[in-house]
């Protein structure tokens, strides 16, 4: 098992590395040229361009049904669970093939509304509480994982 990630927008990464080092899992943190940082966790990084969609494509290139995967992205979370791997996002939620329809059409409606000027969304800020149930699950995941 491996934990790729959606790196670009990712407030979670430390984190990530904190845990995948406690259970010897190789960590690789899939970020663009526009979000490169010279700031590297103990993590393999892998550079790609900055064209729409390069990461998520160079991330599913690599994915193998043992890996488990972090992203806010519902499109590749669509993706990998396509490939029979597993899905979390930096908030905790875990995506499933039971939610992951309502998820997309909910965003695709939301774009919709947004385009129209009829929804305005401010979106509550990346707390404690939230890292803490990305803390959370993640570890759940990786033991799951390991069990089978």
């Amino acid at each position: 098992m491996r934990i790729l990630v959606d790196g670009d927008s990712c407030p979670v990464k430390e984190e990530i590395c904190e845990i995948s080092k406690c259970y010897k899992i190789e960590v690789q943190i899939f970020i663009s040229t526009a979000h490169y940082t010279n700031n590297r966790l103990a993590a393999k990084y892998i550079t790609v361009d900055s064209n729409y969609q390069a990461v998520d494509l160079e991330l599913v290139k690599e994915l193998t049904k043992e890996d488990l995967v972090i992203t806010n992205d519902y499109g590749l979370a669509a993706l990998v669970l396509g490939f029979g791997a597993v899905a979390i996002s930096s908030y905790g939620k875990v995506f499933t093939e039971e939610n992951i329809d309502y998820l997309l059409s909910r965003n695709h409606l939301i774009s919709r509304l947004r385009r129209q000027k009829e929804y305005i969304f401010k979106s509550s800020k990346y707390n404690k509480k939230k890292r803490e149930k990305f803390k959370v699950n993640l570890v759940e995941l990786i033991e799951n994982k390991s069990k089978i």
